[in-house]
């Protein structure tokens, strides 16, 4: 039976040794420039008509993106969506958006392009269209195309670091759903600035 001489086995340790702490080192370093938020998230429940919801630093409190809808259950074509926090980490109370919050942060401008069909930007990020529109089943969702991927919006995330009050530290946006060719899910990371 052949047995490895011990010097080449302690090189063999030491080797491995090296190999591991690199690839733990990788890894720790991979998961630092995710960057995620130490905050753990509630997924909105039971919200009706919700079209996405939006989630950011540095507490829980969800705004929800909801179909706006007269009292006939028809669109409110003049304002498609309603926009309202879901205060989480208050009583889980609903509240509207104050006047700065839906004039410079979270509201949204609606242009009508047609039948069932409107686009609209963020009033704190007008470069990016997304698009409210009636699919063939009847229901309505919210898509956006990024990096050549419509994307049929479920979630956005803004990941915030430090900053004040009207010039938050904005690291990046994520966009979640599924890719509307082929149902899958996807996550794509978009920067703000």
């Amino acid at each position: 039976m052949y047995s490895t001489p011990p010097k080449l086995s302690i090189i063999f340790k030491t080797l491995f040794i090296i190999v591991l702490t690199f690839f733990l080192f990788s890894l720790q370093t991979w998961a630092q420039s995710k960057d995620p938020s130490p905050i753990s998230f509630p997924t909105p429940k039971n919200v009706d008509h919700m079209l996405f919801y939006l989630q950011r630093d540095p507490n829980t409190n969800t705004l929800i993106y909801a179909l706006n809808l007269k009292g006939n259950g028809s669109i409110n074509a003049n304002a498609p969506i309603q926009v309202y926090w879901i205060r989480y980490g208050e009583k889980g109370q609903k509240k509207d958006l104050g006047y700065i919050q839906r004039k410079f942060a979270y509201g949204i401008d609606t242009k009508e392009l047609g039948a069932d069909k409107y686009e609209f930007r963020f009033v704190s990020h007008k470069k990016l269209p997304f698009y409210l529109q009636r699919y063939s089943d009847k229901s309505y969702h919210v898509s956006v195309t990024i990096n050549n991927r419509t994307i049929k919006v479920t979630r956005l995330f803004i990941r915030i670091q430090g900053g004040s009050f009207w010039l938050p530290n904005v690291k990046y946006a994520e966009v979640e759903g599924a890719e509307e060719s082929t149902g899958k899910p996807v996550v794509e990371r978009i920067s703000v600035k």
